[in-house]
């Protein structure tokens, strides 16, 4: 799992963006209206909608706004009716992106990404071209302060489910397979809160950048994820932590 860090740093640093912008608990509502969609409305036999919720819930999303999602789901409220997509394509310096959004205008957001690559000297590209760069995993982080003995947490979260971890910074990172992270998490949070846990999808190699490429890189996943109906953007890109804090 090593070369991982670099791609958290990022995250962390764009999910504090997206809070600040106010689009979070909005981004938040239509992953947890699609799950209740999909597979019903009761968290006890929906674990897609209940793993959304607990992030809802740890990023303090109020419990109304929860409800109301589910309840447009479930037909009790009137509500849009989303569809999830997934673009490809390519940043600057060959960078590889995915975007995965939540539309109830597909014409609307095609047109909208497709902007974004092209404004920022990427390239849209075709289903499949760089998803296989990249693996679903279930991730956990949890902060080392909260750990008393490594040895015997960890083992308790292999046992779980964890497949593996590594140790960056001041928190603890867990990987596992996407069905095995309900297990897993349920048994990470009778001991610890984790500060991160979501089913997402890790690189398998990195693209270096840095420079004027880097801030290009960093322009389109801005533009991206501004957009309201972006829910997550995936990316491989690679750069030095001094480069990145400029940006």
């Amino acid at each position: 799992m090593a070369g991982h860090s670099k791609w958290k740093n990022i995250q962390h640093r764009k999910n504090a963006q997206d809070a600040k912008r106010g689009k979070l608990f909005m981004k938040l509502a239509k992953e947890i209206y699609v799950a209740a969609k999909e597979g019903g409305s009761d968290l006890a036999t929906n674990s897609s909608l209940r793993n959304i919720v607990d992030k809802a819930r740890n990023q303090n999303m109020p419990n109304d706004n929860i409800e109301r999602a589910i309840k447009k789901a479930s037909g009790d409220v009137d509500g849009a009716h989303y569809e999830e997509f997934t673009y490809e394509g390519y940043g600057a310096g060959g960078v590889a992106v995915m975007v995965r959004v939540l539309t109830d205008n597909k014409n609307r957001t095609a047109a909208a990404v497709r902007h974004a690559f092209t404004k920022n000297q990427g390239n849209l590209g075709e289903n499949g071209c760089v998803s296989f760069m990249f693996t679903r995993k279930g991730i956990i982080h949890i902060p080392v302060e909260q750990v008393t003995d490594e040895e015997d947490f960890m083992l308790q979260a292999v046992e779980a489910g964890a497949e593996d971890y590594e140790k960056a910074e001041d928190e603890y990172v867990l990987y596992t397979s996407p069905e095995d992270f309900s297990d897993a998490l349920a048994v990470v949070k009778e001991t610890v809160t984790p500060t991160l846990a979501e089913v997402t999808f890790i690189p398998e190699t990195t693209a270096h950048v840095d420079g004027e490429t880097a801030t290009k890189v960093m322009a389109l996943i801005d533009q991206l994820e501004d957009d309201d109906d972006v829910q997550a953007v995936y990316t491989n890109v690679d750069a030095d932590d001094d480069v990145l804090q400029n940006l």
